[in-house]
């Protein structure tokens, strides 16, 4: 018993709801920053508006994840999460850009980013499920090439209805330009219309089935997936104290000396990992396992080893990202456009212009996707890996060298290689070390380490640029450009089953 290799056809279908998922996460990100200024946002306050989300994406995540696994109906296993997330988030781009408060948009973005983390973790566990280990990369590939193609849509349309449609990209002090507007509403229509695509023209196989799939390609192997033994009491312990300790200490510090209230969210974020610690090891002892609470938090801390080094990858590669996300906007108006006023002409013409930056950082990507897989079987997906994102962190960096603004899609070459491995690599090498019959959970808990960068990112990001970079966001961008550079070191450590089984065939031969 194996999983069969699909057609081009059906990894088409499978994968072409990420298509929409991506218009959704393009608009967001491209325009976020924009809209809160627009509402009057100091550029130095940015970072901790973004902060609902990616915190609300900790819980949701794990959640969705688990539920996934364990859900088997008309729909099948992964499709229902798909359905409801994609009307969701097509609800929140309908009410972000006509938010009349920041509350309300700083609202519509944390259920924004619910919602779209509600379609895509069952996503990526969709094409684990789905395909054998051969086509893996082949498929996040595919997801990668539509990811470039939707975003490359949701990055460029404000620019494009203002240039090909005349439509403003200017408005009065506190609303949001008709450009922008316009973009969410096309957005949020080729969203539900691209998941709807793959919900119905996509089938998926029984947890039966994919229990005996597993059996089989361990047997052909000769190893599979290894999982931890069950965490101790003690364990739970260490992490309740540990986190309820730190947590208090770092809000403590903050507060005596003053410093950043943006801080006061790590703390918090360490309180919540020891208060779920000691509730782990209350239910421990009581012998309550058998809850979904007990089976995530136990699943978390028996991430196999190959998992638990991609976090080291994952967490500096989106670190990068997301610098980039919140800052090439107010950092490319300030130094290339040489403009800070977020009503002013020439400001909303440098956050068009990063539109179109980041349409170019997309459209390669989503090249990239198709030269990634070559790549692999030249060299293999770590080596593959890493040569992208060094290409990324040369690109961020070339924001610092390049100050002509009509030469930054110079840079954007290097960024959308990396972009478009981020994406698939980490994705391919994860599925073929996880149990089948946890890979939603397990794709869940590794979207923690996409979330902590950015909330780090959000909460620190904006301390460091007022500190020692006098509030300029240009040099955010060389931060990420340095994380990317440790993601690509970091890579070369993992172990990928990839390698092993070539390394077993030629033994063999």
């Amino acid at each position: 018993m194996a999983r069969q290799r699909l057609s081009f056809l059906q990894i088409w279908n499978m994968c072409f709801g990420f298509f929409g998922i991506q218009i959704g996460f393009g608009l967001q990100n491209a325009n976020t920053s924009r809209i809160f200024q627009t509402l009057g946002v100091d550029v130095n306050h940015l970072a901790i508006l973004w902060i609902a989300a990616p915190a609300t994406g900790l819980l949701v995540q794990p959640i969705i994840g688990h539920l996934s696994d364990k859900t088997w109906g008309r729909l099948g296993r992964r499709r229902p999460y798909f359905f409801w997330g994609a009307i969701l988030t097509t609800l929140a781009l309908f009410v972000m850009p006509n938010s009349p408060a920041l509350w309300v948009a700083a609202g519509a973005l944390w259920l924004m980013d619910a919602s779209i983390n509600i379609t895509m973790e069952p996503f990526r566990a969709f094409v684990g499920d789905n395909l054998p280990d051969e086509q893996r990369a082949t498929g996040y590939a595919m997801q990668s090439f539509f990811i470039g193609l939707g975003a490359v849509l949701a990055s460029a349309l404000p620019w494009m209805l203002t240039n090909w449609f005349h439509v403003a990209n200017t408005a009065p002090a506190g609303q949001i330009p008709d450009a922008v507007r316009i973009a969410f509403y096309a957005g949020g229509a080729g969203l539900l219309l691209a998941v709807m695509w793959t919900v119905f023209t996509t089938k998926e196989y029984s947890p039966e089935q994919l229990a005996r799939f597993e059996i089989a390609e361990h047997e052909a192997l000769g190893f599979g997936p290894h999982e931890e033994p069950e965490p101790s009491v003690n364990a739970y312990v260490a992490l309740g104290v540990g986190g309820v300790l730190s947590g208090l200490a770092l809000a403590l510090v903050v507060w005596g000396a003053r410093l950043e209230k943006e801080l006061y969210v790590l703390a918090g974020l360490l309180l919540v990992f020891g208060v779920a610690g000691v509730a782990g090891a209350r239910f421990k002892r009581l012998g309550r396992t058998d809850n979904g609470f007990s089976e995530v938090l136990s699943d978390a801390f028996r991430m196999p080893k190959t998992m638990r080094q991609l976090a080291v990858v994952q967490f500096f590669s989106w670190f990068g990202l997301f610098a980039m996300w919140i800052y090439t906007t107010p950092a490319v108006a300030a130094v290339h456009f040489h403009a800070v006023d977020a009503s002013s002409k020439t400001y909303n013409e440098g956050a068009d212009w990063v539109g179109v930056l980041f349409a170019v950082y997309n459209g390669v990507a989503a090249l990239a996707a198709l030269v990634i897989p070559l790549m692999v079987r030249a060299t293999n997906r770590r080596v593959s890996h890493a040569i992208c994102l060094g290409l990324g962190a040369l690109g961020l960096l070339s924001f610092q060298l390049i100050r002509q603004p009509g030469l930054l899609w110079i840079g954007m070459i290097g960024v959308g290689f990396a972009w478009s491995s981020i994406l698939s690599a980490p994705y391919s090498i994860l599925a073929g070390a996880l149990p089948a019959r946890k890979m939603g959970v397990y794709m869940g808990i590794f979207n923690f380490f996409i979330v902590i960068p950015q909330l780090l990112a959000a909460t620190v990001l904006g301390l460091l640029l007022k500190a020692f970079f006098g509030g300029q966001a240009i040099w955010a961008l060389v931060l990420g450009a340095a994380a990317f550079a440790i993601a690509a070191a970091a890579t070369f450590v993992v172990r990928d089953t990839d390698t092993q089984a070539r390394s077993s065939a030629v033994k063999a031969a």
